[in-house]
């Protein structure tokens, strides 16, 4: 698997991880576990971008 691939499939990941975590935050009135899950999503959005750039790059 190409490193951009493998970056956008993680970064998806992430963001997916990130989006069910900061609802379960909300859910359950914990600030803590929806700020790390808006975390985790942005960085996943982000990761996505790197791997949308690396493909760029590569051809």
């Amino acid at each position: 698997m190409r490193d951009s691939t493998k970056d956008k499939a993680e970064g998806k990941f992430h963001e997916i991880k990130g989006k069910v975590k900061e609802s379960t935050g909300k859910a359950i009135n914990n600030p803590k576990v929806a700020i790390e899950g808006h975390s985790e999503k942005v960085a996943g959005k982000i990761q996505k971008k790197v791997g949308d750039t690396e493909k760029v790059l590569e051809k």
